[in-house]
């Protein structure tokens, strides 16, 4: 068995692949934005080879990290939504009219409630497209926003619900936004990926259900994803690698202990772990104490982001003017 953590970010895995094998068939471009301690990093899976060494779809893949997420600092927050929205409207197909946006996860369990919470915050306006004021009735698309819940207080599977509505609504592009799972604990609440290629809702927690994509629905989707959660196998498979290196360099190097600690593979480590702890080692996950109140900050940077970056026109404060 390969070594694996579990992830859904791109960036994570294409760092790994970049390691491991010939990086034929991905590109992966990095940015630094005006704004410190953020980075933009672009991920493109361009060929066949490139969707078997990643093993996700062909496309793109926006990553946005900064550590100013997890910080209630407004003015960097404004920073953010500029440069969130800007990358979105890059994904978007011209001449857009509707939009749907979907809300994925479990609005009852914190690091799963990101998709719901968010939908609560788009301005949409299907509703009263042809009664809004004069002055912003140019500004704004036909938008839709819907959370589906989960299929285990539904009893419906997740896709059912988006095909059902998509086919009903006929938007000319989906967004939908997601919990995901990271590798690294340094990313979790800090780290957005934007993609084209769609989602599979509960990927964070590794219950994945059928895709939502354009290849499913049969209209363009962008997936909008943060990592709320940890595999704990990794987080203890790190916390056990720092260990064996500390022992490393205080031991003496032609100890048996020394070779035995040396000769020991990643892929051994990763897998004791898990086999310490099951029968969870499948489906426990870890999210740090503080996720409400970061949860509330990505809700703020994500809706806003996607309000600018749908609606022509509209502006952060037209969004405070007009959204409750």
């Amino acid at each position: 068995m390969k070594f694996s953590p579990y992830t859904d970010l791109a960036l994570e895995i294409a760092e790994l692949v970049s390691k491991q094998t010939p990086f034929d068939g991905v590109e992966m471009l990095t940015e630094k934005p005006k704004l410190d301690n953020t980075t933009i990093t672009v991920v493109k899976i361009t060929n066949e080879n490139g969707i078997k060494q990643m093993n996700k779809p062909k496309g793109s893949y926006i990553t946005l990290e900064s550590s100013y997420i997890k910080e209630n600092e407004i003015n960097a927050h404004q920073e953010l939504i500029a440069i969130l929205s800007k990358h979105i409207k890059s994904l978007c197909p011209q001449n857009l009219n509707t939009v749907l946006v979907i809300g994925l996860g479990n609005i009852y369990v914190t690091p799963d409630s990101l998709g719901p919470k968010v939908i609560e915050k788009i301005l949409v306006t299907r509703h009263i497209k042809e009664t809004v004021p004069n002055d912003i009735a140019n500004k704004v698309l036909s938008v839709s926003a819907l959370a589906p819940g989960v299929m285990g207080m539904t009893g419906i599977e997740t896709f059912e619900v988006v095909k059902g509505v998509t086919d009903r609504v006929k938007p000319d592009l989906v967004i939908a936004i997601d919990a995901l799972a990271a590798r690294k604990v340094s990313r979790v609440n800090s780290t957005i990926q934007l993609s084209d290629t769609g989602v599979a809702p509960g990927a964070g927690v590794g219950n994945k259900r059928k895709e939502i994509s354009n290849k499913t629905l049969g209209v363009p989707v962008i997936a909008i994803g943060v990592p709320t959660v940890v595999d704990a196998a990794t987080l203890a498979n790190d916390t056990i690698e720092n260990l064996v290196n500390a022992l490393l360099n205080s031991s003496n190097k032609n100890s048996s202990f020394y070779k035995m600690l040396q000769s020991m593979q990643q892929e051994d480590k990763y897998n004791l772990i898990k086999e310490v702890l099951d029968p969870y080692s499948e489906n426990m996950f870890v999210t740090p104490k503080e996720v409400d109140a970061v949860i509330e900050n990505l809700v703020n940077i994500i809706s806003n982001s996607i309000n600018i970056a749908i609606h022509p026109g509209i502006n952060l404060d037209d969004i405070n003017k007009y959204k409750f």
